[in-house]
Parts: C-alpha cells; sequence; structure tokens
C-alpha cells in the first residue's frame, strides 16, 4: 500500500495540473498592469462544496511586520505559466480600498463577509453547495 509520501502531488489530468495548497502557498501574485500585488498566503475553502471560494493575499511587510492581507474571489484569478505564479484581474488601485486584516485580526469567513468581499470586486460570487 502506498503511502502519503509516496504519493506524486502534482499530476496531469487531462490538460490541468493539480497542485496541493501547501504549494500554492507563496506564489506571486501579479496585478492586470503586470505589477507584483502579493503572494499567496492562504486558499479559503467552501466547506460544503471543496472548492477554492478565496485566495488570501499577503502584502507589503517586511519579516511580518505591516503585512496585511486581502480576501480576493477566486473567480479573479488565472494561472499565469510566464510568470510561474497567479494573474490577478485587479490592481493595486483597487486592492488599496479592499478588505484587508491584520494577522492577529483574521475576519470571520461568513456570508456576509463572502458578499462584502465580492461586492467590492464586483465579481461574481463563489459557487457554494
Amino acid at each position: 500500500m502506498a503511502t502519503n509520501t509516496e504519493i506524486p502531488v502534482a499530476r496531469p489530468f487531462a490538460s490541468r495540473i493539480l497542485i496541493s495548497a501547501d504549494d500554492a502557498r507563496g506564489k506571486t501574485v501579479h496585478g492586470r498592469d503586470g505589477d507584483k500585488l502579493g503572494t499567496v498566503d492562504k486558499l479559503i475553502l467552501d466547506e460544503r462544496t471543496g472548492q477554492v471560494a478565496y485566495v488570501i493575499l499577503s502584502t507589503g511587510g517586511f519579516l511580518g511586520l505591516g503585512q496585511s492581507y486581502h480576501p480576493i474571489p477566486w473567480s479573479a484569478f488565472r494561472y499565469d505559466e510566464t510568470q510561474g505564479g497567479y494573474a490577478a484581474a485587479i490592481d493595486k488601485r483597487l486592492l488599496e480600498g479592499a478588505p484587508s486584516f491584520r494577522p492577529d485580526s483574521a475576519p470571520v469567513f461568513d456570508d456576509a463577509y463572502g458578499r462584502r468581499v465580492t461586492d467590492y470586486f464586483r465579481l461574481p460570487p463563489a459557487a457554494t453547495g
């Protein structure tokens, strides 16, 4: 019987490559203008569907100081093979007024908070079950 350490994490499936959430962490995110926005800190899943609902984008800071986190709807992202990271359909100006939180004050990701985030970005809400 194979153990988890013997099972490869990324495998081709049709024309897609599967990646673990751990491997997505730290990937660079560029905005629609090509500027670096930050890095992926976490993926937030819809508990009922198992689908990615939001990406928590880590911006600013140095050694954990001055860092902030922005939840961005998954529908804003696409993988950019040329950059080796993600491209988001937003730019730095839009991110400046976006919902955010500090490392010590994460919000409750309930329906009301999700609506606030998707309304701000004017993107379709995450699919829920």
